[in-house]
């Protein structure tokens, strides 16, 4: 991504990323990566999970990509809704995997509070991927929170939760997809200048 040191901001989901995941490998692999931790993660509450994504962004001024999953999709939604201008624009894109559908029926009692949804375009670029198969969102849902946030969106076949129990660890083939997500921020970049 041209010139700009970027940090990455790893969100894990509901109960974190474990040691196993691909959020926790990338964390090792990236440079200027960081996991945005919460106090609580066994029982989250919406507000303080955006507060923590807002604190993140804001501690240092360099440009941010990122990189959430599960509810940690849900709560850059919130976050893109209501931020400031200035913090928004540090912001130069989000590859959100395996987003928590908190509107659905059959969804964690402590998940409910994330609900509802925000609708609106992210205001950055953002590529959403998905599964043919997750529990936590069906494909038609993950395809139109996708069309909702603006994001490209991408439908794995048969991958669950992308998770370690989905067998998602170390995950080396979503690295394409944080490419795909550099690509459009390039392109979005080249666009506004």
């Amino acid at each position: 991504m041209h010139d700009e040191l970027i940090r990455y901001l790893i969100l894990p989901g509901w109960q974190g990323s474990g040691p196993d995941h691909w959020q926790t490998h990338w964390q090792q692999l990236l440079p200027n990566a960081q996991r945005v931790e919460q106090a609580n993660w066994q029982h989250p509450q919406r507000g303080d999970w955006v507060t923590e994504l807002e604190n993140s962004i804001a501690a240092e001024p360099t440009p941010v990509v990122l990189i959430a999953h599960s509810l940690g999709c849900i709560t850059v939604a919130h976050w893109a809704t209501t931020t400031t201008p200035a913090l928004h624009a540090q912001v130069r894109g989000a590859l959100l995997v395996a987003p928590a559908d908190v509107e659905r029926d059959n969804c964690a009692a402590p998940l409910r509070n994330f609900a509802p949804i925000p609708r609106r375009h992210l205001g950055f670029p953002s590529v959403l991927v998905g599964s043919s198969n997750d529990h936590a969102a069906s494909q038609p849902r993950t395809l139109e929170l996708g069309s909702d946030w603006g994001s490209q969106t991408v439908i794995l076949d048969q991958a669950g939760h992308i998770n370690t129990a989905a067998g998602y660890t170390r995950w080396e083939d979503g690295f394409a997809h944080l490419y795909q997500l550099q690509s459009r921020i390039e392109e979005h970049r080249r666009q506004r200048a």
